[in-house]
């Protein structure tokens, strides 16, 4: 079995041993990503890439195809963006050519940086990025980063024995959770060895108070942040919201972010008579959490999810499915039910809605969890860590 984290007090003692000044030798770190828009991940990468540079690493961030909100963000920072002009399109012969061209402009780019180490972020990232990690010829170390589950990702039998090859000649793979940790090692075959799990971190301002959004309702108010996908399971949300409202329970669902399941949910709403409020993606979601008395995640798949999380940092009590890493967050601290099920969804916001002093326990205890094993400076430094010991060991080889 993959290890669970190491204790917060073994965290301290590295950090500590940072400040003393273990980051020389780490002199460029380049971080690898399909796109800067809003999503977990990217904050992820913009949080790490802002505290690496920081603490005086160099730190360039290199994008496959386009920026997006957190493209600025990081320029603020001191950070370098290089927009690789990767398409996105139907595939044909124009589009190969203009993925040919991007591919050699990433292979330049890093034999021109000459990065200590090269992480790559989710599938796309990781393809892409080893094989050009090895062409462009200098010794680096190549970190994958692992940010879910595949149920909903690389499901073809050829992508995944291509996937196995490719992590071959990868140095190591951090995920975000034990059960990512766990598929990589099982399903994946990679060797535990070469396997890290290093948790998502949340910044001092994801605890701090914010001022409520204002949702003009009666009903109590059912904040759910997550792209408007598939995998996010939504549509069980809004089902979950119409049983309720037949059972003479109604409440307001506040759906934030945005995505190609808009109009399907819009649709399934209007036809349920429920109160969806459809209000786009934000980067900061801390208002709309703030004004919830309930929080919900239905996904079908997650690695780690940074939603979960900021509403656990917020002090909020948060109904979710028990899939990936969820229950690592959350198990004694929130509710959890089954992927798919509209009645379990439903009975677990009535549940928290019904029962305040239930609801405020379980927040308190999320919110206390959260600021002990969730901490941005903690993050960073298990990354630094690990970026130390794989390039001692690559250059003693």
């Amino acid at each position: 079995m993959t290890q669970a984290r190491s204790p917060a007090s073994s965290a301290t003692n590295e950090r500590l041993a940072m400040q003393r000044g273990e980051n020389a030798g780490l002199r460029c770190v380049a971080l690898l990503i399909g796109q800067l828009e809003v999503g977990g991940t990217e904050k992820q990468l913009c949080l790490l890439a802002r505290e690496l540079r920081l603490r005086g690493v160099e730190v360039h961030v290199l994008v496959l195809s386009r920026g997006g909100p957190y493209e600025q963000t990081l320029r603020e920072a001191g950070v370098e963006v290089h927009l690789l002009g990767f398409g996105r399109e139907p595939s044909g012969p124009s589009m190969l050519k203009r993925n040919l061209t991007a591919f050699v402009r990433l292979v330049g780019l890093l034999r021109d940086l000459r990065p200590d180490v090269l992480h790559a972020f989710l599938h796309e990232g990781h393809m892409i990025g080893a094989v050009a990690a090895r062409l462009a010829r200098f010794p680096l170390v190549l970190v994958a980063g692992r940010r879910g589950l595949r149920d909903f990702e690389q499901g073809r039998g050829w992508v995944l024995a291509l996937e196995r090859v490719v992590t071959r000649v990868t140095d190591h793979v951090v995920a975000n959770a034990v059960a990512v940790a766990e598929e990589a090692r099982v399903v994946e075959g990679v060797p535990a060895r070469k396997v890290s799990v290093i948790y998502n971190g949340l910044p001092a301002s994801a605890f701090h108070e914010a001022e409520p959004e204002c949702v003009d309702t009666s009903w109590p108010v059912v904040v759910c942040v997550a792209n408007l996908r598939s995998v996010k399971g939504l549509q069980f949300l809004v089902d979950a919201a119409g049983m309720l409202l037949r059972r003479g329970r109604p409440c307001t669902v506040v759906l934030v972010g945005e995505g190609a399941e808009r109009g399907r949910l819009e649709a399934q709403a209007s036809a349920l008579g429920v109160d969806v409020r459809f209000v786009g993606a934000h980067a900061e979601t801390a208002g709309f959490l703030a004004c919830a008395d309930v929080v919900v995640l239905p996904s079908l798949s997650e690695g780690l999810s940074n939603a979960v999380m900021e509403a656990m940092a917020a002090g909020r009590p948060v109904v979710a499915t028990s899939v990936g890493g969820t229950p690592e967050l959350l198990e004694g601290r929130g509710v959890l039910v089954p992927a798919a099920d509209p009645v379990a969804l439903a009975e677990g916001i009535a549940r928290l809605v019904d029962d305040p002093d239930l609801a405020a326990s379980l927040g308190a205890a999320a919110r206390a969890w959260a600021g002990k094993n969730l901490n941005l400076d903690v993050m960073v430094d298990e990354h630094v860590h690990l970026y130390h010991r794989l390039l001692e060991t690559r250059r003693a080889g």
